[in-house]
């Protein structure tokens, strides 16, 4: 069966020009100009990814975001360029941003990309466990456990998690980080991942503020704090 995209956009050519590009690559694809109707698409099940315009003429791309934030992947796609608009993008949740005027190829490449990473995210069996049980990542349910309690993460965060917990105390730089969650060079745009990195210190740090799991290295980049528990 075809992968499912959902396009949420309110302008028709860009609608019809994005379907083209996807379909070409046997991608199936759903498309709207509602985002309220969006969210009930997204809610009945059957979609694996979301590209999201933000200037929608019903219910707002943030809002959106913010209703299915840990349903499906979203890429948004939108004119809102500073980089202001692009954190505050990722802060809702999205796994990437891609701004207007944009190239179509390169819209293809990203939504590969993102899918690329859900994908891997359930190709991987093995149950980890660091800081003597504290941080559990049992990959065959796609499920991190913080002391406990369920912690739901995006394909991007979870893709950092994942690169940060391949090697404990190793520190990575942003570079490296965008590569391995990507998959692709993304120029320019290194300093996103402090973005997901803090989405992830909400969900799992204590005091995000004085952050213990994913630790800062001023000038390098950043690295996992815990130890990872012998099997």
């Amino acid at each position: 069966m075809a992968t499912t995209v959902l396009v949420v956009e309110d302008e028709m050519k860009i609608r019809e020009l994005i379907r083209r590009y996807l379909e070409r690559e046997d991608l199936s694809v759903v498309t709207t100009e509602s985002g309220a109707e969006a969210i009930t698409i997204v809610e009945r099940g059957g979609i694996e990814l979301l590209v999201l315009d933000l200037n929608l003429p019903d219910v707002s791309g943030e809002t959106v975001a913010t209703e299915i934030a840990g349903l499906v992947p979203i890429l948004i796609l939108t004119a809102k360029s500073s980089e202001a608009d692009r954190i505050r993008g990722l802060e809702l949740g999205a796994d990437d941003y891609l701004t207007k005027p944009f190239s179509p190829r390169e819209l293809v490449l990203r939504v590969q990309a993102v899918l690329r990473r859900s994908v891997q995210m359930s190709s991987v069996t093995s149950t980890l466990s660091y800081g003597q049980g504290a941080l559990v990542i049992d990959a065959a349910r796609h499920e991190v456990t913080l002391r406990g309690q369920v912690v739901e993460l995006t394909p991007t965060e979870w893709s950092l998690l994942a690169a940060l917990t391949s090697a404990p105390g190793r520190v990575f730089s942003r570079s490296e980080l965008i590569n391995r969650v990507r998959g692709y060079e993304f120029d320019g745009y290194e300093r996103t991942v402090d973005s997901h990195i803090k989405n992830l210190r909400r969900k799992l740090e204590v005091d995000p503020r004085d952050p213990r799991m994913v630790e800062t290295v001023l000038g390098a980049g950043y690295r996992l704090g815990l130890n990872r528990d012998k099997a």
